[in-house]
């Protein structure tokens, strides 16, 4: 059953990162298909009861704090009364899912304002009305933030004025829609924030921002491919400590636990020792000098060079890799596999590696052969690395 295999997928990312220190997690809206159409008629938070509070329990005892998203169809404020009432009807389905799981207060609800449809004001006041006649359960949970090409941070705090709405701070929509005689600076965006943080209440938990960066090269808004360390540290100096920064980036997992490490003032260099057997096969098919400058980081075992680390990283991620830079890598992973191939996968990957090096063929299907030898051998330490999973 689908929502049987959602719920289950659902359990592994929160088990995932429990073990990773990642205590701010988005869950996917669309976990139960359907879950707020008239179509879907099944009791679906009691026939998953048990697996609903098995992830619940997981969630409380990892002192994780959950959110969701519902996406840009959710309008509140629309002038049409069919799409205001498709919008509460998501809006309950999104607070029943966070019921079921037994989360408080704490876990919101994040929604855009909506469109403005030809006057703003109006449209503030009337996403301030069509809020106040929603259910307690529901309110509890919702709050708002500023949007890439409409309504303002200014906005924002202005509907939290008419209905005590609390109110997220996302620096990208700020930076591209900022409120009149607002300034391009971080001073100026930490008053927003210092703002935003003043419509939270103790019962709706710590103070929630969105973070990202802008994606070289791609439309406005779009968010970058990983978050640049260094930049992310910059952008955090002078903001208080007890934030929660959910880190909107493509990368997802992998940024959030570059920045987890990158705020720890120390930590045993383990840490990135095992962050380092994931990225460490990327990193030498993309820039074998830099492969080798990591590994004289990593040799102090008492430091924590966390930033110089992830910094290293990423010029690596930054660079082209070179045909022959990704022959040195194949090889190297090869090296871990060949002594428990057999004769006709030798001759598979001889036969591959040639068709690359002579431009038959792409690096993908010998990494997919790579990846196909891991599994069958066993070797999560070659599974899991980056070098094979970012095919996946």
């Amino acid at each position: 059953e689908i929502t049987a295999h959602n719920l289950q997928v659902l359990e592994n990312l929160v088990a995932y990162n429990a073990g990773q220190g990642i205590r701010l997690f988005r869950i996917s809206s669309d976990i139960i298909p359907f879950g707020s159409s008239p179509v879907n008629r099944q009791p679906w938070d009691e026939q998953h009861a048990g697996q609903l509070a098995r992830i619940g329990a997981l969630i409380r005892s990892s002192g994780m704090r959950v959110s969701m998203h519902p996406g840009q169809y959710t309008v509140l404020n629309s002038p049409d009364r069919d799409v205001v009432a498709r919008a509460v009807a998501d809006l309950v389905y999104h607070d029943r899912l966070l019921e079921a799981l037994g989360t408080g207060r704490e876990s919101k609800i994040i929604l855009h304002i909506g469109g403005a449809y030809g006057s703003k004001i109006a449209a503030l006041e009337r996403f301030a009305r069509e809020y106040e006649q929603l259910g307690d359960s529901v309110l509890q949970r919702l709050v708002i933030e500023n949007d890439e090409r409409i309504f303002t941070v200014a906005d924002a705090l202005q509907v939290h004025r008419l209905v005590r709405v609390p109110v997220v701070f996302d620096n990208l929509h700020h930076a591209l829609n900022r409120p009149d005689g607002a300034r391009a600076d971080p001073e100026d965006d930490r008053s927003w924030v210092a703002a935003c943080r003043d419509t939270w209440q103790a019962a709706d938990g710590r103070q929630k921002i969105h973070y990202s960066q802008q994606a070289a090269g791609k439309r406005p808004g779009a968010h970058s491919d990983t978050i640049e360390a260094a930049r992310f540290l910059r952008d955090m100096d002078g903001l208080p400590d007890d934030l929660d920064v959910m880190l909107e980036v493509k990368d997802k997992n992998l940024s959030a636990v570059k920045c987890i490490h990158c705020l720890q003032p120390d930590g045993p260099i383990t840490l990135l020792e095992q962050e380092w057997a994931r990225y460490k096969y990327e990193v030498l098919e993309y820039a074998p000098d830099i492969y080798l400058a990591i590994r004289q980081l990593l040799k102090d075992k008492k430091a924590w060079p966390a930033l110089d680390f992830y910094t290293l990283v990423e010029k690596a991620q930054g660079r082209t890799v070179l045909p022959g830079h990704a022959v040195n890598a194949a090889q190297h992973v090869w090296g871990y596999l060949s002594e428990q191939a057999g004769e006709q996968e030798k001759r598979q990957f001889a036969r591959l590696l040639a068709r690359y090096r002579s431009g038959e063929s792409p690096i993908e299907p010998l990494k997919r052969f790579l990846l196909k030898i891991a599994r069958a051998q066993g070797q999560p330490y070659l599974e899991q690395s980056l070098y094979l999973t970012r095919l996946l």
